[in-house]
């Protein structure tokens, strides 16, 4: 799953990215309203934090113009304005949910799940042949069996099932993960295609990641 974060203090942006990736989120961010509206605008997001002060242009104006966008992606506020009246303003102009700052990264992974789990246009669940992951409680499971998987590998095996069937280069992978971007290892895709494999295809007939040789790799169940 995919978050957008819009925020100008760059400690919190760093504190948020770190945690999130950890729980097997894909993270973008940005630190200006006009660029964070760019983002959002072009591409998908399963949910977007937002801070009401920002340079440029302020959270209430984003939100009110990814709304007028008809741009549904849930988004949570987070300000350090905390008065009921500045609550109401984010709410009545389209946020689903408020938190005010200092917060807890606790209580933010549980409203973040409330409105993954809310939000009808949200796939909480992907499968392929007899290959589960739950995506709101970063569980996989095979024929049934339970396979534990690190936050990484999750996210990269999430990411081939959304383009199942498609060849995904080393490259393409890389660029659309960016809990691997600051990896020093050259050759870290087949690192973690090779565990995911360890973990999915080892013990089971039916093989799912297929590499196509010069290309790269892809999941499928043909």
């Amino acid at each position: 799953m995919k978050i957008l974060i819009i925020e100008d203090d760059e400690k919190i942006i760093n504190f948020l990215k770190k945690g999130l990736t950890e729980e097997c989120y894909i993270v973008d961010s940005s630190t200006n309203g006009d660029e964070g509206l760019y983002l959002a605008s072009v591409n998908e997001y399963d949910l977007i934090l937002l801070d009401i002060m920002l340079p440029i242009k302020d959270g209430i104006e984003v939100c009110k113009s990814l709304r007028a966008s008809n741009i549904q992606t849930p988004i949570i506020m987070l300000t350090a304005k905390d008065s009921i009246e500045d609550k109401i303003k984010g709410l009545d102009i389209g946020a689903n949910d408020y938190l005010a700052k200092p917060f807890s990264f606790a209580e933010l992974l549980a409203r973040i799940r409330v409105q993954l789990r809310t939000t009808s246009n949200v796939q909480t669940k992907l499968q392929i042949a007899d290959l589960e992951l739950d995506l709101l409680n970063k569980t996989a499971k095979r024929d049934s069996q339970e396979i534990v998987l690190t936050s990484k590998e999750f996210t990269l095996l999430e990411y081939l099932i959304k383009n199942k069937d498609r060849v995904l280069s080393e490259t393409t992978i890389s660029d659309s993960l960016s809990s691997f971007e600051n990896s020093n290892m050259s050759n870290i895709v087949n690192v973690y295609i090779y565990r995911i494999r360890n973990k999915i295809d080892k013990n089971f007939d039916k093989k799912l990641i297929k590499t196509v040789r010069g290309i790269g790799f892809k999941i499928s169940d043909v």
